[in-house]
């Protein structure tokens, strides 16, 4: 993946992306780019299929429960979200929140309703437009979350493509349920490893590395199929083959998709769940609401900052919309026996590299995957885990391309420091707790170059005096537009290291806003400067009171 930039160039005549404005009318085609749209809402579902399944039994949820959260997420959020090709769902990052959530409240129906007061959370949230803070990710921690997340797909699928795979399909962290870790697990996928998953696998991958080659991509017959489906659909036929030919290199059943197999809708609504409202009148019961709805909101806000970055046409989502539309979804999920979801990475990559130009790619994996519930068991069952595996190394590849990490290297430690160790963290961790300590390392880079003296402030000895007598100079030092309290070491340093004797005047007739730590950083100094010698003057700036004075 080459380097990522926050907006679009906007240079010549603009041209109206496909599925944008029309020429004629002004107005979106949403059904403009139905072509690429089927194909990759086929693809995302196809991948989103096995993550639904292993979420559920990773969060000690109802296997159902994981379904209804990707239908609400493609049938609902898609429709209700400003994002274009964002896919929501269930999401790895919160297992263990619900696997806790069961234990402090004791049942899985008493967990459906702190979801759905999670949900309520959240709208409130984009209502009271939170989803601000999106805007202060530095990008650098972005780009290291998208190239850990490549990692952990490519290492975490690797047990998948050798059939050898004992964890569920989507688990995410470092250290597994099962005991084992990242490294571990590939280690003893190595020892027990499906020699026909392997060859599942190695033709599924090729086919996809043939797909993605100018020549291929020049064909205009190539542009209109995925890779990926058509991947899915050869390793169906191939393990078909071997099944008939040579029973003893076909994937194992283990290794197939597993899909509850429903001959009915009555079967259907006699195996969901429904929240229990009596759990309201539990305090904990809120208390999981609040952790569920903060969670999933900074998660859906990474994510929607990092698929930007990755659409093509760098459209961007407004956050406030997304919190709003996520918190409907996880009222619905709850309501009808759904995991809580968020707008997710994977099956977001996945959409776009798929081809997926709007909205209507998520709609359609959402229509599929009821579908699928409904009357596709069967026949879905027969996808090799193998081939899905491949088609996520791919993914996990182009999200950690070594162009990416040559890019950063260029733009200096500052920019490359907090991208590495943001990666470091997310492999060791999880990705919440490694975004966070990214978050920690990128505000304190903000916050060193801030320290910095003359930063903010403007130095001009040759007012009042000549430019080589410093001491006798009129130093002006002026302060910019908005001054907060980042600005506040810059300042204190730049004044600490006036020289004795200085004339100088502190100029805030430009400032809009000054905050009040910074003014009682001034008042000290003012205070303080007869004792150096020094003559102070004010200009446009207030005197407050010293706290504790």
């Amino acid at each position: 993946m080459s380097q990522v930039v926050s907006s679009p160039a906007r240079t010549g005549t603009p041209i109206a992306p496909a599925g944008g404005p029309t020429p004629a009318t002004g107005k979106p085609s949403l059904f403009g780019t139905i072509g690429q749209d089927a194909p990759a809402g086929l693809v995302v579902f196809l991948v989103a299929l096995p993550l639904c399944l292993g979420i559920s039994l990773a969060s000690g949820a109802p296997l159902l429960a994981g379904l209804i959260s990707g239908i609400v997420g493609g049938l609902l959020v898609s429709v209700l979200s400003g994002s274009a090709v964002s896919v929501s769902g269930p999401a790895a990052g919160l297992t263990v929140i619900m696997l806790s959530a069961i234990a402090t409240l004791g049942s899985w129906p008493a967990v459906l309703a702190a979801t759905v007061v999670a949900g309520v959370i959240q709208l409130l949230l984009g209502v009271a437009r939170a989803g601000i803070i999106a805007l202060y990710f530095p990008a650098a921690v972005i780009r290291g979350m998208l190239a850990a997340i490549g990692i952990i797909l490519i290492m975490k699928q690797i047990p998948h493509f050798l059939g050898a795979d004992t964890d569920y399909f989507e688990d995410m962290d470092f250290l597994q349920f099962n005991g084992l870790n990242t490294f571990s697990a590939i280690a003893a996928a190595a020892k027990g490893l499906s020699p026909g998953s392997v060859l599942v696998g190695a033709v599924s991958l090729a086919l996809l590395l043939l797909w993605d080659t100018a020549p291929v991509r020049r064909q205009p017959w190539a542009r209109l199929v995925p890779g990926a489906l058509v991947t899915v659909l050869v390793a169906v036929g191939l393990n078909q083959l071997l099944r008939a030919v040579a029973p003893d290199l076909a994937v194992r059943p283990e290794h197939l998709v597993k899909l509850p197999v429903l001959s009915s809708l009555g079967q259907l609504a006699g195996v969901m769940t429904f929240p229990d409202f009596g759990a309201l009148r539990n305090p904990a019961t809120y208390g999981v609401a609040f952790t569920i709805a903060i969670v999933a909101s900074l998660e859906t806000l990474l994510s929607v900052e990092a698929v930007d970055n990755l659409d093509p046409q760098k459209r961007h989502t407004p956050t406030n919309r997304e919190l709003m539309a996520q918190g409907a979804g996880n009222l619905v999920s709850g309501l009808l026996g759904g995991l809580p979801l968020t707008a997710v990475i994977v099956r977001s990559s996945a959409n776009i590299a798929a081809g997926g130009q709007s909205k209507v790619s998520a709609f359609i994996h959402g229509i599929l995957l009821l579908l699928s519930l409904l009357f596709m068991g069967a026949i879905l069952n027969l996808i090799p885990l193998a081939a899905l595996a491949a088609v996520l190394l791919l993914v996990g590849f182009k999200l950690t391309k070594p162009a990416l990490y040559r890019n950063q290297w260029r733009l200096g430690w500052a920019q490359f420091g907090p991208f590495i160790i943001t990666i470091l963290a997310v492999l060791f961790t999880d990705l919440l707790k490694g975004v966070s300590i990214g978050l920690v390392i990128g505000f304190f880079f903000i916050l060193k170059d801030n320290a910095k003296a003359g930063s903010y402030l403007r130095r001009d000895p040759a007012v009042g005096g000549g430019a080589d007598d410093e001491a006798g100079a009129l130093l002006h030092l002026r302060l910019p537009e908005h001054v907060s309290f980042l600005n506040k070491a810059s300042i204190v340093t730049t004044l600490e290291q006036l020289p004795a004797g200085s004339r100088v005047l502190l100029d805030g007739t430009r400032s809009d806003v000054i905050d009040h730590d910074v003014l009682e950083a001034i008042e000290a100094f003012r205070q303080a400067a007869p004792a150096r010698g020094i003559e102070l003057e004010l200009r446009g700036i207030r005197q407050v009171a010293m706290a504790g004075h």
